[in-house]
């Protein structure tokens, strides 16, 4: 019996307004199989929490490339907690090493940086849905 496809929610939260890698992101998932609800820009962190729920969704890929990840990618795994989400959250884009175990303490489970290869980004999604179970 197959497995279902894994379905996952892109956006990028605050006013970040470059979307080009995460764009390239979903086309990748896409042709991985995975089936992905793309938000695009500038959403809330309550309005991605609403569209995980909707979608029951397996996890929520953001894309930060305006300095606001160690505000906003906490904020995000916050939120699916509260909302008793066992979602993995995981970051792409602009992210410097020193920043990477705060985020990760802080419950982010993967974090991807610029010229991840198709692969990478799918194994990382894959690894963290398999590992939530």
């Amino acid at each position: 019996m197959s497995q279902p496809p894994i379905r996952i929610v892109l956006a990028k939260i605050g006013f970040d307004g470059h979307d080009r890698g995460l764009r390239m992101v979903a086309r990748m998932l896409r042709d991985a199989g995975c089936e992905v609800i793309y938000l695009g820009l500038r959403q809330t962190t309550e309005n991605v929490v609403a569209v995980v729920e909707q979608e029951d969704a397996d996890a929520v890929g953001l894309s930060m490339h305006n300095a606001q990840h160690l505000t906003l990618a906490p904020r995000m795994v916050s939120a699916l907690r509260n909302a008793d989400l066992e979602v993995p959250v995981i970051l792409g884009g602009v992210i410097p090493d020193q920043d990477v175990a705060p985020l990760m303490e802080a419950g982010v489970a993967v974090i991807l940086g610029p010229g991840a290869s198709a692969e990478e980004v799918v194994s990382a999604v894959r690894g963290a849905v398999a590992s939530r179970s």
